[in-house]
C-alpha cells in the first residue's frame, strides 16, 4: 500500500465498492499580524463531494502552550473527533487539503501512527482534482476507529537532541529560518544543533506534487540518510515535518517526528541553539 494516491486513483476508488471515507484537512500558517484563514469558510465554499472537514488546530493537536505550537492531541479526544467523521479501522481514509500537503501530512501521520492501518494523502490536495465540488455537508455514520493509547514514532526534545548525534535529524522549515536569518514567529531562530536543513518544499515538483519514490530516496541519501541509522524530523510546530515524514515514507524509510518540534524547542532558553549553515 503506497501513502499517497493521485486524484485519477481517489475517483476511481470513490467510484467502486469500497470508496474511502475522505477528510478535508485544509489549513494554513497565518503571519502573526495577518486575518488567520478560514478553513471552515474554504470548506463550505466547495470540497469534496462526501469529505469530512477537520479542524487541525482543534481535533489533529492540543491548545498551544509549552510543548509547542501543535502539540499532540489527547488520544481519546482525538479518537472521538475521528468517530465523528466517520473513521472506523477497516474502512481505507484519505485526506487532503488545499494543496500544500501539510495539513493533510498531519492527519495522515497522526491516524497511521495511532494505529489506523490505511490512511493516504491526495497528492497535489484539492488543486490535483478535476471532478465536481459540493457544498453539502454530509452527515457520515460514526465509526469505530480507536487509536492506540499512545503514539508511536514521536520524539521529545531529549531524544530529537540525542538523534541529532547518533542519527539524522532533519529539519523541513525554510532554509533561511534554519540558518537563522529571519524568525518570524518563535522566540529566537536557528536550529538544533546537529540537525541538517532538509526543507520539505523541496521535496514536490513545481505543481505541489510529491515527487518520485526514487529521486526522494537520492535527495535523502545525498542528505545522509542511509537506512543504517534511525531519522528523525521536525519544523516549527510539528506540521510541515509530517509532510517531510510522509516524503520519507514515499521513500521507504520510516522516520519519527519531534511533534513540539522548534517552537517547543526556541521556547526554553536553556536549550543550545545553532545558527547559519553549519549544522552544529
Amino acid at each position: 500500500m503506497t501513502v499517497i494516491i493521485t486524484a485519477a486513483e481517489l475517483a476511481r476508488d470513490l467510484a467502486g465498492p469500497t470508496p474511502p471515507t475522505l477528510l478535508d484537512v485544509r489549513w494554513q500558517l497565518s503571519a502573526p499580524d495577518a486575518p488567520a484563514f478560514d478553513a471552515r469558510a474554504a470548506y463550505a465554499a466547495g470540497h469534496l463531494p462526501g469529505a469530512v472537514f477537520v479542524d487541525l488546530d482543534r481535533e489533529l493537536a492540543a491548545p498551544p502552550g509549552p510543548r509547542g505550537r501543535h502539540p499532540l492531541p489527547d488520544l481519546a479526544e482525538f479518537g472521538a473527533a475521528m468517530r465523528r467523521a466517520g473513521v472506523s479501522a477497516g474502512t481505507p481514509v484519505v485526506v487532503y487539503d488545499g494543496g500544500q500537503g501539510w495539513a493533510a501530512a498531519r492527519a495522515w501521520w497522526l491516524l497511521q501512527a495511532t494505529g489506523h492501518p490505511n490512511v493516504r494523502v491526495l497528492d497535489g490536495g484539492l488543486t490535483a482534482w478535476e471532478g465536481p465540488l459540493s457544498t453539502e455537508v454530509p452527515t457520515p455514520a460514526q465509526g469505530d476507529f480507536a487509536p492506540l493509547p499512545e503514539a508511536t514514532g514521536v520524539l521529545d526534545a531529549d531524544s530529537a537532541a540525542e538523534l541529532a548525534g547518533s542519527g539524522v535529524l532533519l529539519d523541513a522549515r525554510a532554509g533561511e529560518r534554519y540558518r537563522g536569518e529571519v524568525e518570524p514567529i518563535d522566540r529566537v531562530g536557528g536550529h538544533i544543533p546537529g540537525a541538517l536543513s532538509a526543507p520539505t518544499m523541496e521535496n514536490v515538483g513545481p505543481d505541489g506534487r510529491f515527487l518520485p519514490a526514487a529521486d526522494l530516496r537520492d535527495r535523502f541519501k545525498a542528505l545522509g540518510v542511509s537506512g543504517d541509522a534511525p531519522v528523525g524530523v521536525y519544523c516549527g510546530s510539528g506540521v510541515s515535518a509530517a509532510h517531510e515524514a510522509l516524503a520519507l515514507a514515499i521513500a521507504g524509510i520510516p522516520a519519527a517526528l519531534y511533534v513540539g518540534s522548534w517552537s517547543e524547542w526556541s521556547d526554553d532558553p536553556s536549550r543550545p541553539v545553532a545558527v547559519g549553515p553549519d549544522p552544529r
